[in-house]
């Protein structure tokens, strides 16, 4: 009775994994060759842009950051500035990045000399890796992050969860602790076996792989998720902390207070001196709350960082968030993305996680030839012509 009922789940399995591979093979596929594109996307642009992203460092003070953006302005038509990326280093150019405009559009970036302003140039590569983060996010689906594209590749991810589960449970051998079966493919095989065999071991190198990119993916693409992952990870006050609504903005006859960098910088550099290496200075786009990302010198992951949120006008600090005095749990959200890609284990983890997207299509085909094999396999075998009677 028990091994009928083994059976009976097991069937089931195999035709949810069956119908979820061959439903989701291409965009499984997509998402995972971008993600493999993006793996060493810093490296590359750096490389790419050497030449741009370093001045000769001067005895003269570097502008301050409402002077630089004002020259830039006045030497060339520009869009509204949206950020700038400060750094302690002398030698080291300003990155400025400006808002959407009216169609929706952001423009190209640029690199000025940050003690007289003048243009260094526009970095090669960045709307190459622009296209390909939007397609593996949202699949170039018109909204970006509030369109449909979110929830169709959070979509993708519980299903590859399901297919990966599922393939563990149906590969689950008899003697479980044969290593050989588990781990080394039989390349001696041909055509169906040999398919089998590269689905089945290869799959079970890149299982731990896939689910951290999957678990850790979807805390991007639902908010349900990302609760839940906070409520589980972080303190009580963190969890409760939301970022206040956006209200409309009230009618007055008084015009808005200017907005800048200065304040805000000035009451950065005195909360950190000089222990920052680099600081992403952002805009707001309703109020007047600037946000400083800052990375120390030390530092080697994208998300170990310092976070402050200070008033523009009156340069008063509104909140400090340091990432040594998060707890164990909150520095894993915070690190997700970098978990997310591999880059927590440094470049061999990168190495390893790009690796394991590049195989994804591999799956997606051995699959499909599978699928295609056992209908053939299943096909009644056509009645020899000798046999036939008149009328048949």
């Amino acid at each position: 009775m028990a091994a009928r009922l083994g059976h009976t789940i097991k069937a089931v399995l195999f035709q949810v994994h069956s119908i979820a591979g061959l439903i989701l093979a291409l965009l499984v596929s997509l998402i995972a060759l971008t993600g493999a594109i993006m793996s060493f996307e810093d490296e590359i642009v750096d490389h790419l842009n050497a030449g741009i992203m370093q001045v000769a460092p001067r005895q003269a003070p570097a502008l301050m950051p409402d002077a630089l953006v004002a020259r830039l302005k006045a030497s060339q038509d520009l869009g509204k500035v949206a950020a700038v990326t400060l750094s302690s280093d002398p030698s080291a150019a300003v990155h400025v990045r400006f808002a959407r405009d009216d169609r929706g559009d952001r423009p190209t970036s640029l690199y000025v000399d940050p003690y007289d302003a003048s243009v260094l140039g526009a970095p090669r590569g960045e709307a190459f890796f622009a296209t390909v983060r939007r397609l593996h996010r949202w699949l170039l689906i018109p909204g970006d992050g509030k369109g449909w594209g979110r929830p169709i590749t959070g979509t993708v991810a519980l299903g590859l969860i399901v297919m990966l589960v599922s393939g563990l449970v149906l590969r689950w051998p008899r003697r479980a602790g044969s290593l050989k079966m588990w781990l080394k493919p039989n390349l001696g095989l041909g055509g169906r076996a040999l398919h089998r065999s590269l689905h089945t071991v290869i799959g079970t190198w890149v299982l731990p792989v896939y689910l951290t990119m999957t678990l850790t993916g979807l805390y991007f693409s639902f908010e349900w998720y990302k609760d839940g992952v906070t409520w589980l990870l972080a303190r009580p006050h963190v969890t409760a902390a939301k970022m206040p609504a956006k209200l409309p903005r009230a009618a007055s006859s008084e015009p808005a207070p200017p907005i800048g960098f200065d304040r805000a910088w000035v009451t950065f550099q005195r909360e950190e001196g000089d222990r920052f290496s680099k600081a992403l200075l952002t805009l707001p786009a309703q109020g007047t709350t600037l946000r400083i990302r800052s990375w120390g010198k030390a530092s080697l992951l994208e998300t170990t960082r310092d976070e402050f949120r200070i008033d523009a006008v009156t340069g008063q600090l509104v909140s400090a968030e340091r990432f040594a005095d998060k707890t164990f749990g909150e520095k894993i959200i915070a690190a997700i993305y970098d978990i997310h890609r591999g880059e927590i284990l440094g470049w061999p983890g990168k190495l390893a996680f790009m690796t394991a997207a590049m195989l994804m299509p591999l799956f997606a085909v051995t699959g499909i030839l599978l699928y295609l094999s056992r209908r053939k396999l299943r096909r009644p075998a056509q009645r020899p012509l000798g046999r036939l009677v008149p009328g048949e």
